[in-house]
């Protein structure tokens, strides 16, 4: 497997009035092409400041990230936002969807940055709606579908721009067991196929789906497996 990130002494701090939040601590992490990692720690342990930096939603303190060999840190803005848009596809708890719009439309959001021509977009959000089992929904709105289906049009949106890495972050959290067994069957048929998967949760159970686990606490990696 070829280095797809890397972190050294990355450090996250957030001023909060007179004083300061140090986030994260340090963190080391590799993480390969193709791998299926699970980021576990409790509330407040720093997961979702390290999916924000992963994701280049944000970017760190101190220490040094970089992305198939780029410095993410080196990177303005409009960089950060074509990394976001080509390289990342990002899975929510609360999945995001516009509410006025069909399925296939909300999954065509992403090709739209990427000027893919109206029809195309159609044709292949409606492809990848089929090919999580979302077929038979393409035009149904958010409101008219569960919520195991709305986080599987979520997912295809992610999958829209075929991104290296998909990013979940608690992709399970507003599901019933049966209906996050599916999702966590999808992102792991996703990573079958040669996907990167960072999953991020509290949940040991989801946790478990990663071939490989960092385990954060208090803003520290505790430890690998």
């Amino acid at each position: 497997m070829s280095e797809l990130i890397k972190m050294k002494d990355v450090t996250k701090v957030y001023p909060l009035g007179e004083t300061e939040v140090q986030a994260l601590r340090g963190v080391d992490i590799v993480i390969n092409k193709g791998e299926f990692i699970s980021i576990i720690g409790p509330s407040g342990s720093g997961k979702s400041t390290l999916m924000h930096i992963i994701g280049c939603l944000d970017v760190a303190t101190a220490g040094s990230y970089f992305l198939q060999g780029k410095d993410v840190n080196k990177m303005n803005e409009n960089q950060l936002a074509d990394i976001r848009k080509e390289f990342i596809g990002f899975v929510f708890q609360d999945f995001y969807l516009l509410p006025d719009v069909p399925a296939w439309y909300n999954v065509s959001l992403p090709m739209i940055y990427n000027r893919v021509a109206p029809r195309e977009r159609k044709e292949k959000a409606i492809r990848i709606l089929e090919n999580v089992g979302l077929g038979d929904r393409v035009n149904h709105l958010p409101n008219q579908l569960s919520g195991g289906e709305r986080q599987r049009v979520a997912i295809a949106r992610a999958l829209a721009n075929e991104p290296e890495i998909i990013i979940a972050d608690e992709p399970t959290g507003n599901l019933d067991s049966v209906r996050g067994e599916e999702i966590l069957k999808i992102l792991s048929d996703l990573y079958e196929k040669g996907k990167t998967i960072i999953i991020v949760s509290h949940e040991t159970y989801v946790a478990e789906r990663g071939k490989r686990k960092i385990y954060l606490k208090d803003g520290r990696v505790e430890g690998k497996g």
